[in-house]
């Protein structure tokens, strides 16, 4: 086992294994390809290693032994703090520049640790700038009437926004200095007391993740792709977003692409085959849209804190971030990561549901690496489970009189069902 790297001269990657390179805008993957893995805080080393198991059982069931993910470990948060005497090791970000794709458990930052949030400062340091989320029902119980109707993928910005983080405190010398400045400036008016922030949407920003939108889109045949905006009122900042997008979409992919407003003008609302309609919904609209009807959206491209919003009001459609799949990508790094936290209270007890981080993984091996047969088998594992009603406890409290598995013994079960799916 390779010791964690606390340094980049520490790094050292195992002795089995190659790297997965990028090249010509792809990964290029070996058949035993070294991933980068961060266990994490809490419930994450439990959940963390039981997807790996899932995973690598899906693997040796799609390839028959041809093939076999490499992992290597990292370190973030506490263990980092302990083995390195700082929570975000230098060690782990080179490392992670090195294997390219990485997976991790949820993060806690402790108070005093000089983050606001250290999944937030990996995504910065790395220049993860996509958010990729998709939402998707597996027949576990969820509040929607049309939960069976929701499959889309969300691409959220990353790095701007009100994430950022640009902001000062009511009367502090800073916040007093910009409001006397835009008086003076520009005259406009704002109260002493305010708290400041600033909200940066830069059309670089926005056009590479338009982009990677838009390749996703075309890669999976996706037939909308929608984008998100309070342009209406923030003309720009989100309806700069939204302009810009749209400029992607009819300068950069003009053979693949048909706006609303052609679809009118040209084809009489008849959309051409094999096209993507690219068009675009006012925030507080969308929030509604997907609640009332989810069948006309399949990938929501949208800013830094409309994503995170609609993210999580997307996932509630199906019973909750405990199912969201995540995956932080830029140009040639990603990873995948769930979005609830460390459950603290759970951690050790083997009760915590794995499920959002085996989600996260699949996505990453499936989409990036291009081993399609993995994602396929994890997600019929799932269906198959949860329609056997053998779940932990998180979904059995919404299934009366089931007896919930631990999540070792849930773990087991989507190997088992793995092992019967026939590819």
């Amino acid at each position: 086992m390779s010791k964690i790297p606390c340094t980049p001269e520490e790094i050292k990657l195992p002795a089995e294994g190659e790297l997965i390179r990028f090249e010509n805008g792809r990964y290029v993957v070996p058949d035993k390809p070294i991933i980068a893995y961060i266990e994490g805080d809490g419930i994450g080393p439990e959940i963390v290693n039981h997807s790996m198991k899932v995973i690598n059982a899906a693997v040796e069931k799609a390839y028959g032994g041809k093939r076999k993910i490499i992992w290597y470990e990292l370190a973030a948060g506490e263990k980092a703090q302990h083995l390195c005497g700082e929570l975000l090791p230098k060690g782990t970000l080179e490392a992670i520049k090195i294997t390219k794709l990485a997976a991790k458990g949820p993060l806690t930052t402790p108070v005093g640790g000089g983050f606001r949030s250290l999944n937030v400062a990996i995504r910065m340091a790395l220049d993860l700038y996509a958010n990729i989320r998709p939402v998707r029902f597996y027949g576990q119980p969820a509040p929607s009437k049309y939960a069976d109707k929701v499959d889309f993928v969300i691409f959220r910005e990353n790095t701007e926004d009100l994430y950022k983080g640009v902001e000062w405190e009511m009367g502090s010398e800073e916040a007093l200095k910009i409001i006397n400045f835009v008086k003076k400036e520009f005259g406009v008016n704002l109260r002493e007391d305010s708290g400041i922030g600033i909200k940066p949407i830069s059309e670089f920003a926005t056009k590479r993740l338009a982009r990677k939108a838009l390749q996703w889109a075309i890669k999976n045949k996706i037939p909308t792709v929608t984008i998100m905006h309070k342009g209406n009122i923030m003309k720009y900042t989100e309806g700069a977003f939204r302009r810009w997008a749209y400029e992607v979409a009819v300068n950069e992919f003009r053979d693949y692409i048909v706006t609303e407003q052609e679809l009118w003008e040209k084809y009489n609302g008849q959309m051409p085959e094999g096209k993507i309609l690219v068009n675009d919904r006012i925030a507080d609209n969308m929030l509604q849209q997907i609640i009332t009807r989810p069948w006309d959206y399949k990938m929501i491209v949208a800013p830094n804190i409309n994503g995170d919003y609609i993210s999580d009001e997307a996932n509630a459609l199906v019973g909750g971030i405990g199912m969201a799949a995540g995956l932080n990508a830029g140009d040639e790094m990603a990873v995948a990561e769930p979005v609830h936290g460390t459950a603290p209270k759970y951690a050790g007890k083997d009760v915590a549901n794995p499920t959002a981080e085996l989600l996260s993984m699949s996505l990453m091996v499936s989409q990036l690496m291009d081993w399609k047969e993995v994602g396929y088998l994890v997600e019929e594992a799932l269906r198959r489970a949860i329609k056997d009603r053998k779940v932990t406890q998180d979904l059995t409290r919404h299934m009366p009189g089931v007896t919930p598995l631990k999540a070792s013994e849930f773990r087991d079960a989507l190997i088992g069902y793995i092992e019967e799916i026939e590819l």
